[in-house]
């Protein structure tokens, strides 16, 4: 069974994501400093890296389960 934060972990996830990923476009675009984009992409680099392992790769007990018949 999925954890009751799953879900939350996903978004985080892509909250994160996109923290290191749009920051460069608003650079190019001159919308944020280069010191704003490094404090945004460092926040997001951060936060993938705290929740992205808490929801890849997880498997609930049933897949563990058939995994360990074969």
């Amino acid at each position: 069974m999925k954890s009751p934060l799953h879900n939350v972990y996903i978004i985080l996830s892509m909250i994160g994501l996109g923290l290191t990923v749009i920051p460069s476009f608003l650079v190019f675009g001159g919308v944020i400093t280069l010191y704003e984009n490094k404090e945004l992409m460092f926040a997001g680099t951060v936060l993938w890296f705290i929740t992205a392992p808490l929801w890849i790769g997880k498997k609930d007990g049933k897949q563990l389960a058939e995994d360990g018949k074969s």
